[in-house]
């Protein structure tokens, strides 16, 4: 289990980019090693903090064996990076990790914290039909990290589990309880630590406060 790149994008205006027109979901590959701060990696810029920008999102993680099951299924390349990862990773089952999971990479430690939930500046960006709709039903949505140890990473470094909580759900499993699974929902909130996001999720599928 390993990281094959580590991606960084700035921020940039495009009118496609949703209300705020600016974006900076397009990372792109470095070689150098990278810091790992509070907030991301050093030199990475997230345009809509209100909406990208909660310390449980601070890295965004996903499968290079993903992107290789999205390129049969579109009929199309996709280099590292283009769903606007941070870490691109071989080897690992990103979808398997559970909430909570720790990853010690580099010299940093880094807590699965959420599934990412498309939105439709990555619907513009894919520029593929029904791109929403597509990536929800496939259930590989990738996960957000928080940093709880600063450090440094880069590529080819291994990823090694250091925790997996014993009550906790799967980042796909997550994914679900996003979209309204009740049960898998309760348990996420039962994780020690759990990202205050969840709070919000639980008032709109639960109806009360968590």
């Amino acid at each position: 289990m390993r990281v094959i790149s580590v991606n960084i994008g700035q921020a940039v205006d495009a009118d496609w980019a949703g209300k705020l027109k600016r974006t900076a979901i397009d990372k792109r590959p470095v070689t150098h090693r990278v810091a790992v701060l509070a907030n991301g990696l050093a030199g990475d810029e997230r345009a809509d903090k209100p909406s990208h920008g909660s310390p449980g999102q601070a890295v965004y993680a996903y499968a290079r064996e993903d992107y290789d099951w999205w390129e049969r299924e579109l009929g199309r390349e996709l280099r590292d990076g283009r769903f606007g990862e941070n870490l691109t990773t071989s080897g690992l089952d990103v979808n398997g990790a559970l909430i909570g999971e720790r990853w010690r990479i580099g010299s940093t430690l880094l807590e699965v914290a959420a599934p990412r939930v498309p939105c439709v500046v990555f619907r513009n960006w894919l520029d593929e039909p029904r791109w929403v709709k597509r990536f929800t039903e496939a259930a590989r949505p990738g996960a957000y990290l928080r940093v709880l140890e600063l450090g440094e990473l880069g590529v080819g470094d291994e990823v090694e589990v250091l925790h997996r909580p014993a009550a906790s759900v799967t980042v796909a499993e997550s994914f679900l309880a996003y979209h309204g699974d009740e049960k898998l929902l309760r348990r996420i909130l039962e994780v020690p630590g759990y990202d205050e996001r969840w709070d919000r999720v639980a008032e709109r599928v639960l109806g009360v406060p968590s």
